[in-house]
């Protein structure tokens, strides 16, 4: 199993609408199989306007190729339709859960 982590430094004051679009788009990419239990983070004393979607994955090869999903799903499309003129830049981290025994 995988943490993946989505970094976002969205543009002056647009915080708040790429939360609002993350929260339309998760339930889809959930549904899906591809990611499971999705938080949506915004920074209390990171860099301003940073926002983070956190999803556990357990194949990294579907989560890769999850693009292919946004032209065959019209609603995911949709959902996610201007995001990236929200964003200044952003980079992802991929960790690999380990189990307490």
């Amino acid at each position: 199993m995988f943490l993946v982590r989505n970094v976002f430094h969205a543009k002056p004051g647009k915080a708040k609408a790429l939360v609002e679009i993350f929260k339309k788009s998760a339930p889809h990419f959930e549904s899906s199989g591809i990611t499971k239990k999705t938080r949506i983070l915004t920074d209390s004393v990171s860099t301003f306007w940073t926002v983070i979607i956190e999803s556990e994955v357990e194949d990294l090869n579907n989560y890769m190729n999850m693009a292919k999903m946004l032209s065959t799903n019209k609603e995911l499309a949709e959902s996610m339709k201007g995001y990236m003129d929200l964003v200044d830049e952003g980079y992802r981290e991929v960790f690999s859960i380990e189990k307490f025994e």
